[in-house]
């Protein structure tokens, strides 16, 4: 019951029952009070007003008997008038307060004080007022009955008729004869008052209640009733039924409530599902997380630890930590977790400890505090990395650039690590000192490129920042001695930055020994072509020897030789002359040792060169030759001479194909050509020697360029000519392949890279 009650007087609509009949109550009883007050003092100004006027009219009506002095007929007058309902008393005094005349003849003649109410109106002062409002002139008294009464004294003022006739003088000095007092009883305007009051408190109340009637109706069917059911929707949210939806029938204030609760309630069930969402995510990633993560008290106990930490160890809640990780029985001397309490900060440390199994284990922890909402450390959580896997693979690594810097100091050849940007040698291998005579320490932050010429350095910069090949490159030694060496190489990382992996190769020997077998081989192709060259030779000699016998002859005879003769004859001497110093100086040019450096070369004039050697031989064997040579050929980067003698090569082979199909052919009507082509294209130029001949057999094709291989009869080639131009070739960044078609003839198809380009 007492509860109930409580539960009542805190009820809002009764707060608002109450509230708004308090203002009502107030309101209306001010209402009341301020209408009766009014209607009191609205009621009794008129009776004053009304008791005024009747002394006025008694004065009047005694002004003429007065006059007469007529005493008789003032009191008569006087007591007609007291006769009337409501009048009391009428009196009239004189100067000196004695009643001269009353409607109660037991009255008259009797003096009253003149300090009485009555009178004390005009004589508080001296000498007497003559002159009062009428409000002050006003007095409301009790009767012996009990009842009020209302008097109301007004002053008789001398007249000038009164001080001239003769009946009865007063001096013109008075002003004031006497004071007319009339009584007149407020009985009946007290009871009509009274009902008056009675009436506007009966409407009052009956106001109060209705008015509290209809708005407590109104505010416990629109207020209350909603009100409940918002109650009892919220009590259903707060119980977790999110999807209410409130009917109040409302469309104002109380039913945006409703809508924004209903909302509200939609939002916090979505919210909670998201809650819900996250809540199970982040358990899902405090137990799924691969590593280790326990919560621990100032204890040092276990308070939460999640599933991994539970597979690697056997934890029990309220375990100490030490105990699990490590086995131990007391603290750890160096404790993050310990720090953590001590300064709120997190903490990191690398530990070694063993797991449930007996197994040595690493890992490493960082600490962070948890606090409570007054910023309390209460807890810290600890999560351990386990690096066990990378401790042993640093192991291996370790192991491992031991042995590959074993490897590296004992390749045998210099090996090279540069930074890729500067070309600053950051390391190389033992076998530097061995080629180039300079110890590792004096390599090391030096460039790389000393060790080229110096007219050299600023090309192969570039190269060697762009290729990953470089052959037969000039370097120096530490003794300044010149020495050929073939680098590869490629792109790496040293200590965390950009750099080279090179390794040079000294190839000084091989070349060497290169060029004393092409030497060989030119020898030879100059001995094959030594028949030829002596015709070539012949013809100018032949031309100069008649012209000397011409002369001889004219001189013995004595006849003279006319201008015109003698002029063509020595102009064709000197021509004849030149074409021989020609064909000798080429053949020495031919026959002396090329060089290995690059130039730029256009292969057209290699070609003709090669051309004129070796076109006496093909006339001599009625070979035709036909050239399509592209003209403004772009140059590229080789050595004149050895493109030579690759040339050289192709028109002897291929003029042996043909002699060769003319042997073993029945028919006299072989084809003798040789088309020589060049074209450029796509940044690469080619030279194509193509001949009529017998065609290589497919099952040899793959062992042409192979050394001391030929398909020639014995005595007839050496097998060097096609090795050797494979790898002249070879070492200009070249290519060249062959096809061909048995009976019908070979190609073979040299290309090179554009100069600049490659």
């Amino acid at each position: 019951m007492p509860k109930r009650i409580k539960t009542i007087s805190q009820s809002l609509i009764l707060r608002l029952i109450l509230l708004v009949g308090l203002v009502l109550l107030i309101s209306i009883s001010t209402w009341a009070y301020f209408n009766i007050k009014y209607q009191k003092q609205d009621t009794l100004e008129k009776i004053v007003l009304e008791v005024d006027r009747l002394g006025n009219t008694i004065k009047l009506g005694t002004h003429y008997a007065m006059m007469l002095n007529s005493r008789e007929d003032i009191n008569e007058t006087i007591k007609n008038i007291g006769r009337q309902e409501g009048i009391e008393n009428i009196r009239i005094f004189n100067k000196q307060g004695q009643i001269k005349f009353s409607n109660i003849p037991e009255e008259v003649d009797r003096v009253t004080n003149i300090k009485a109410d009555a009178c004390d109106i005009c004589h508080r002062t001296d000498p007497p007022l003559e002159e009062v409002d009428i409000a002050k002139r006003t007095r409301i008294f009790d009767s012996p009955s009990s009842y009020r009464l209302l008097g109301v004294i007004s002053p008789i003022y001398n007249e000038p008729s009164c001080a001239t006739d003769a009946c009865h003088v007063h001096p013109s000095g008075k002003k004031v004869l006497g004071a007319l007092d009339v009584v007149v009883s407020l009985a009946a305007t007290d009871k009509e008052i009274s009902s008056y009051e009675s009436w506007i408190i009966v409407l009052a109340i009956f106001s109060f209640l209705g008015t509290s009637a209809i708005i407590g109706s109104f505010l416990w069917m629109f207020v209350n009733r909603p009100i409940k059911k918002l109650i009892t929707c919220t009590r259903l949210i707060g119980q977790g039924k999110y999807d209410q939806r409130i009917e109040t029938g409302c469309e104002g204030e109380i039913g945006q409530l409703a809508h924004a609760i209903s909302h509200m309630g939609m939002k916090i069930s979505e919210k909670q599902e998201e809650l819900n969402k996250q809540r199970h995510e982040y358990q899902e990633l405090f137990e799924q997380v691969p590593c280790y993560i326990t919560v621990q008290d100032t204890n040092l106990r276990l308070l939460r630890y999640n599933r991994e930490f539970t597979r690697h160890f056997a934890p029990n809640p309220g375990d100490y930590c030490f105990e699990v990780y490590k086995g131990r029985s007391e603290p750890c001397e160096i404790c993050p977790v310990m720090m953590t309490f001590a300064d709120g900060e997190p903490h990191s440390s690398e530990e070694m400890g063993f797991t449930k199994d007996g197994s040595v284990s690493h890992w490493i922890v960082w600490t962070s505090p948890v606090r409570d909402y007054s910023g309390e450390i209460t807890a810290v959580m600890e999560v351990s990395l386990d690096v066990t896997q990378m401790k042993r693979l640093e192991e291996e690594i370790r192991r491992s650039e031991q042995k590959y810097r074993d490897i590296f100091n004992n390749i045998p050849n210099p090996l090279f690590v540069l930074d890729s940007k500067s070309l600053t040698i950051l390391d190389c291998n033992d076998v530097v000192k061995a080629v180039y005579g300079f110890d590792k320490e004096e390599m090391l932050k030096h460039s790389f490129l000393q060790l080229f010429e110096e007219s050299e350095r600023q090309n192969y910069a570039l190269d060697v920042r762009s290729s990953d090949t470089l052959n037969h490159v000039r370097q120096l030694t530490k003794d300044g001695r010149l020495i050929y060496v073939n680098i590869r190489i490629s792109p790496s990382e040293y200590l965390g930055r950009d750099a080279l992996l090179v390794t040079t190769s000294d190839v000084t020997k091989r070349l060497l020994a290169e060029q004393q077998l092409i030497q060989a081989s030119k020898m030879a192709t100059l001995g094959e072509m030594a028949t030829g060259i002596a015709h070539e030779l012949n013809q100018p000699l032949s031309v100069i020897k008649t012209a000397s016998n011409f002369l001889i002859k004219k001189v013995v005879k004595g006849e003279p030789i006319r201008d015109a003769i003698l002029r063509t004859m020595a102009e064709e001497i000197d021509s004849h002359v030149d074409r021989a110093s020609k064909i000798i100086n080429h053949l020495r040019e031919f026959g002396r040792k090329s060089e290995v450096k690059k130039e730029a070369v256009y292969v057209n004039e290699a070609l003709q060169k090669a051309l004129d050697i070796f076109s006496q031989q093909l006339k001599l064997r009625e070979i035709e030759v036909v050239k399509q040579l592209t003209a403004d050929l772009p140059p590229v980067l080789a050595n004149s001479n050895r493109l030579e003698q690759v040339f050289v090569n192709l028109l002897i082979n291929a003029r042996d194909a043909i002699e060769e199909k003319i042997e073993k052919s029945v028919s006299k009507d072989v084809v003798k050509k040789i088309y020589l082509t060049t074209t450029a294209r796509n940044g690469v130029v080619t030279i194509s020697v193509k001949d009529t001949g017998l065609g290589i057999p497919q099952s040899v094709l793959d062992k042409i360029f192979e050394p001391f291989f030929t398909t020639k009869r014995v005595g007839k080639g050496t097998g060097l000519g096609l090795s050797i131009s494979y790898g002249i070739v070879q070492d200009y960044e070249g290519t060249i392949r062959v096809e061909t078609a048995e009976n019908e003839g070979s190609e073979f198809i040299v290309q090179f890279p554009v100069a600049g380009t490659s």
